[in-house]
């Protein structure tokens, strides 16, 4: 009998380090982040921040998963509030209310589709065109949580467009700039697995040869834009990528 030890490294590999990322019924424990909160700006109004990756934007339920942005802010924010999220794996730029009056102002401006949003990716393989558009309709897919499913007959729309940075050859990626024109959940995600070209690292949509092609999500919210619920003026809000 031939004994394959690379078999046997991968094995030891996937038990130590993807099962532990795996979302877990029963229950999921997110491992400890050791990663500082930066703080990007600050006015008496809101704060931008930059979240570190694997690291929860509101506590869970578990006692164990307390540890998250909104966990470590109040501390030094006691009014902080949470506009909207970024996924456990993602890292990147977050606005933070700092009133319940900013909060709503700059709640309409997501529901009215003001704010403006685009993440770094890097996707499986090469890419064909250079930009383009992902529209495919999502839903829960509630049999199987937390996953989300592309369907036509219960999705709702969603609408993703990008542009190729670059094609590299090592790894075997293409770097895009994401510009979500809805906000689903996991959106860029799906939408990157759909089109046979996943995120790198994604535990939930990629294949197998792209989770294992980086340690982390390589998914980062770059920038944001949306006007000051106070001034008026247009925040343009920058969080550079770390990959």
């Amino acid at each position: 009998m031939q004994f394959n030890l690379n078999a046997f490294y991968l094995t030891e590999y996937y038990l130590q380090n993807y099962l532990q990322m795996q979302p877990q019924a029963d229950p999921f424990i997110v491992p400890v982040c050791d990663e500082e909160i930066d703080l990007l700006y600050q006015d008496q109004y809101l704060l931008l921040i930059n979240k570190p990756t694997a690291l929860l934007t509101l506590s869970g339920k578990h006692p164990l998963n307390k540890d998250s942005v909104h966990f470590r802010l109040v501390k030094d924010f006691p009014t902080a509030t949470m506009l909207h999220r970024l996924d456990f794996g993602t890292s990147g730029i977050l606005v933070v209310a700092l009133d319940k009056v900013v909060n709503a102002h700059i709640g309409k401006q997501f529901q009215a589709r003001n704010v403006v949003k685009t993440y770094t990716a890097m996707l499986h393989g090469h890419l064909a065109d250079d930009s383009g558009c992902i529209d495919f309709p999502i839903a829960k897919d509630k049999p199987n949580f937390p996953l989300q499913k592309i369907c036509y007959e219960t999705g709702k729309k969603a609408l993703t467009t990008y542009e190729v940075v670059e094609r590299l050859d090592e790894p075997f990626a293409t770097r895009v700039i994401f510009k979500p024109v809805s906000g689903r959940t996991h959106q860029l995600r799906i939408h990157s697995s759909e089109i046979g070209h996943p995120i790198l690292g994604c535990d939930l949509y990629a294949t197998d040869e792209a989770f294992f092609m980086a340690k982390r999500l390589m998914l980062h919210a770059t920038t944001i834009e949306f006007d000051h619920p106070v001034t008026g003026e247009r925040v343009k809000g920058y969080c550079p990528c770390p990959f």
